[in-house]
């Protein structure tokens, strides 16, 4: 210790949580499994949503022990240093809120965090792109997921209803969809609405729609994906790799361009949605951090006249960096660091 120790004043003081476990037999308590302590923590979280660290002990748990290393190795917890300490701090653990949101104990401990399919970590590897927009040298792209596929699903207490994110398909179930996928018809009558189509300038026909995809498809910088409320298609995102999209060529100076920065085009298909945008974006931008830990920022180019998505973004943690003039519109460049999301995430719910 330092004689600093425990001057500052700005921390708050916090309750003690003490996790107890029944009795498998009488006077015999059960042992605890970990997912069942990270539903525990989440519950935590959903409740004291404002506070950055959680201080919990075990007591009366015979594998305790395995808890307390499950929740240091995990990144989700930390044992408090220190010579100052009382008793219950010191056989204590902090939770931290930031750690919790970044998926810290899910992925390779068990299967109920909010990406449904994780991925494994993607080799660095060099590749290039050369396009009628870019020319860029990059990481090798991870393959897409498969059409279809669940990519996030989250409950989200604010508005009671489950957000999902679902990589799109194309094709669908002939059987269900008479020969055209739930997913094209929407996105082909999304972009034939007017609302739509002032802010995508993407009206056509089925046919012209379907190309559209399949180039998307076929661009291992582009994965489209579509959101649903309760399982009720609502909106469309493309999330990009940033150096291989032309908002690359329109950063500041002062602002490079991460290997692993992501960008997103996004659409509320349905009017009925318009509303409380900030929370599913809130959301899409957590599903990407938490789809690769490298990415560090994610970034947006909405209209500079969109006053409504620019506050919505704002709303879901992204600041405005800069204006910048594409040939076809004027926008506002947003970026959202990993960072400040984080330390945020209060807002998630």
């Amino acid at each position: 210790g330092t004689r600093y120790e425990g001057a500052t004043d700005h921390i708050p003081k916090t309750n003690l949580f003490e996790f107890s476990s029944p009795d498998e037999h009488p006077g015999i308590p059960k042992g605890v499994t970990v997912p069942e302590i990270w539903a525990a923590i989440y519950t935590l979280f959903t409740l004291y949503r404002t506070q950055e660290h959680i201080l919990v002990r075990f007591s009366s748990i015979p594998n305790s022990e395995e808890l307390m290393r499950y929740l240091s190795i995990s990144g989700l917890g930390r044992v408090a240093q220190g010579t100052k300490l009382p008793d219950a701090v010191a056989n204590g653990i902090f939770l931290s809120r930031a750690a919790f949101w970044q998926g810290a104990g899910t992925t390779g401990y068990h299967s109920q965090g909010w990406l449904l399919a994780p991925p494994s970590i993607f080799p660095t590897l060099p590749a290039f792109t050369r396009s009628d927009m870019v020319i860029a040298s990059h990481p090798l792209r991870p393959p897409k997921p498969r059409a279809g596929e669940v990519l996030y699903r989250r409950y989200c207490s604010a508005v009671g209803k489950s957000l999902e994110f679902v990589a799109f398909d194309i094709e669908g179930n002939p059987k269900r969809d008479g020969g055209l996928s739930q997913h094209m018809a929407a996105f082909h009558k999304w972009h034939n609405d007017e609302r739509v189509n002032s802010a995508w300038g993407e009206r056509g026909s089925l046919e012209t729609h379907r190309e559209y995809i399949e180039g998307l498809l076929a661009d291992p910088g582009v994965v489209p994906v579509m959101m649903t409320w309760d399982g009720e298609l609502m909106g469309y995102v493309e999330i990009v790799w940033a150096k291989e999209n032309h908002v690359s060529q329109y950063f500041p100076e002062d602002c490079t361009v991460g290997d692993w920065e992501r960008g997103i085009h996004v659409l509320v298909g349905e009017n009925k949605f318009l509303g409380g945008s900030e929370l599913w974006l809130r959301s899409m931008v957590h599903y990407i951090f938490l789809a690769d830990p490298r990415t560090n920022r994610v970034v947006g180019e909405p209209k500079k006249s969109n006053a409504l998505m620019i506050k919505s973004a704002q709303a879901a943690g992204f600041h405005v960096q800069a204006t910048i003039d594409f040939p076809y519109k004027r926008s506002v460049l947003i970026f959202n660091p990993r960072e400040k999301f984080f330390s945020d995430s209060d807002r998630l719910y």
